[in-house]
């Protein structure tokens, strides 16, 4: 019985695990702060928070040297496609963090000059709520999705054409089924 007749062996889940292991340990977030949450993303990569615990400890100011986007804050309509385009150039596998209530939803701006939701512009794959969310909640963010990339979740909804969001004819996303962050009440 030669190696190419096992179905799966222990060199091939071996070898996944440690890719998903170095993936989650090694995400390099795009700085892409819009409003008042890039204060408090500022603040979770300071020493009183430290995402470099995370791997994270530098935010990348080039899309073509990241694959993490954390969207903080509204997204107007003229700063749509440079979202997308920035979405565009980072390399794969690449995540979405939503991070605010402005970029979660528009918020409280309901107006034509706000996108009401940037998974209409882009794939998200964490929700991180708040206005402005606090950097322990955009660290919880980021655990969740460490989670999602250890267990291989989301590779497997983007494999099923479902990475928590769908196309629509439009070609604008919509959530289908969204993963938001859930928090106790603050300290």
């Amino acid at each position: 019985m030669a190696l190419e007749d096992l179905q799966h062996n222990f060199l091939t889940g071996r070898v996944e695990d440690l890719v998903r292991w170095a993936r989650r340990a090694s995400l390099w977030p795009a700085s892409f702060g819009l409003a008042c949450c890039a204060i408090e993303m500022m603040a979770a990569g300071a020493a009183d928070f430290d995402l470099a615990r995370f791997g994270m400890e530098v935010f990348r100011n080039s899309p073509r040297q990241a694959d993490l986007m954390i969207v903080a804050g509204r997204v107007s309509q003229k700063m749509a496609p440079v979202l997308r385009q920035v979405y565009d150039q980072m390399m794969e596998p690449k995540w979405v963090i939503s991070m605010g209530v402005c970029a979660s939803t528009g918020g409280m701006f309901n107006n034509y000059a706000i996108v009401q939701g940037v998974d209409q512009i882009v794939p998200v794959d964490v929700y991180a709520p708040g206005c402005p969310p606090s950097p322990e909640t955009l660290m919880h963010a980021i655990l969740t999705l460490h989670e999602q990339i250890r267990t291989g979740e989301i590779m497997k909804r983007r494999e099923a054409g479902l990475p928590g969001i769908t196309a629509s004819t439009t070609g604008l996303w919509t959530p289908e089924v969204p993963v938001s962050v859930r928090l106790g009440t603050p300290k």
